[in-house]
């Protein structure tokens, strides 16, 4: 049984996001590619994330699988992303990938930077 406190350090997809991402690997003809999720210096909060297909795995990549979606991180980027939740919305004033991310002390209003 999972404590209240624990730290759940897998990157995971809602139902959402997983199925944008399937239709975007689709319809790109991305066959066997995963999501890199990244984080870069950057942004109004100091730190962006990144997200792209790819289809290689580093030595210290960190792999997890989320609804049937390849996961794959940096260990770098992981220290500052884990246990964070992917979600997609087709909301038309603010709508895309939404990142829900427990380590962030601060983020931007539009979602895309943050500070530890």
């Amino acid at each position: 049984m999972e404590s209240k406190n624990t730290l759940n350090e897998e990157i995971k997809l809602t139902d959402k996001a997983a199925k944008r991402v399937k239709a975007i690997l689709s319809s790109e003809d991305k066959d066997g590619f995963g999501l890199r999720v990244k984080v870069d210096g950057g942004g109004c909060s100091g730190m962006s994330y990144n997200m792209s297909f790819d289809d290689k795995e580093d030595e210290f990549d960190k792999v997890f699988y989320s609804n049937g979606i390849k996961v794959v991180c940096d260990l770098k980027s992981w220290l500052y992303v884990k246990g964070t939740i992917v979600d997609f919305s087709n909301d038309m004033l603010s709508g895309g990938f939404k990142i829900e991310n427990p380590n962030a002390n601060r983020t931007c209003g539009c979602g895309t930077s943050f500070s530890v």
